[in-house]
């Protein structure tokens, strides 16, 4: 392992930390330009005016990070990107994408047996969610957050 690798083991402390890396950017591969543009602007993001012809940049509403993709960027497959996308109301999240066309599924919560069908019954925040995918694949998962962990912001 190389003093530039960042490491989790026990005792070790990596040289990177304490140095800012904001995550910024995602990059999701799509097969259609015109067909992902159109979806993510259904999905009401704020379409970002910073990227060269053939490439496109969304952020989601209250959000520092945005997705880019576009003609040349990536090797990865169409539909093999996803990420969570954190909401504090899933029930007005899902209603409100489903009113644009989106095709979301319904909303279960995690339990150690597996997901389980509706909201979770304690009101656990990180456990319910919802799933959907762009018109390639790339998966989106709506996670309810209420409260945050100690630690993180929001």
């Amino acid at each position: 392992m190389s003093t530039a690798d960042v490491s989790s083991e026990a005792g070790r402390v990596s040289r990177a930390q304490g140095i800012d890396m904001m995550l910024e950017v995602i990059l999701v591969p799509v097969s259609d330009l015109a067909r992902a543009t159109e979806f993510y602007l259904r999905l009401g993001w704020r379409r970002d005016d910073n990227t060269p012809p053939g490439v496109e940049q969304f952020t989601p509403p209250g959000s520092g990070c945005s997705v880019v993709f576009g003609e040349g960027l990536t090797t990865a497959a169409p539909g093999s990107a996803g990420g969570f996308l954190v909401v504090s109301d899933i029930e007005a999240a899902r209603e409100a994408l489903v009113a644009d066309g989106i095709d979301v599924g319904e909303i279960f919560h995690v339990t150690p047996g597996g997901p389980v069908p509706g909201r979770d019954p304690d009101g656990g925040s990180y456990v319910t969610r919802a799933f959907f995918s762009d018109p390639d694949g790339n998966s989106w998962m709506l996670q309810e957050i209420t409260t945050r962990l100690p630690g993180r912001l929001g």
